[in-house]
């Protein structure tokens, strides 16, 4: 039976051997796992308005991201997380109608395409679309990203 080596252990995926030499990213094997965290007071922001969630610093690599609320966002109001060329690179527009603080995790398609550490600082954004935000609530978004040690 053969032993396949993961794409960050090897450089590629479905390796049986390491190549002589290679050695793995830093910012990915055995990295730092860092949070980023954005708590949003929801008080009727439109769909004009973005929330800056922060900035994800030079060499980070994304990991994933959770959503925490303790009320729904409605039927209509979605949220698309990204930075300003791409405002759904992490979480592509969508409602949230969790209230009971359930955590709701994204990212995992950006994650799949993602080979290469960030080379220059990214600001994330939260992009408010189709409906305004309710009055009244709390949003808690964490991103989580690694870093070389």
């Amino acid at each position: 039976m053969a032993a396949y080596y993961s794409a960050e252990m090897a450089g590629t995926a479905n390796l049986t051997a390491i190549p002589v030499g290679y050695k793995p990213q830093a910012s990915v094997y055995q990295a730092r796992l860092k949070r980023m965290r954005a708590t949003i007071t929801w008080n009727t922001q439109t769909t004009s308005d973005t929330l800056v969630l922060g900035i994800l610093p030079v060499g980070a690599t994304f990991a994933f991201g959770v959503i925490t609320q303790n009320a729904t966002m409605g039927a209509s109001a979605t949220l698309a997380i990204g930075n300003a060329s791409s405002t759904g690179k992490y979480r592509a527009a969508a409602t949230s109608t969790a209230a009971d603080g359930a955590p709701a995790f994204f990212g995992m398609t950006a994650v799949a395409g993602q080979v290469a550490p960030s080379t220059a600082e990214e600001t994330i954004i939260g992009t408010i679309a189709a409906a305004s935000l309710p009055a009244s609530g709390t949003q808690v978004i964490d991103i989580f990203y690694s870093m070389p040690q």
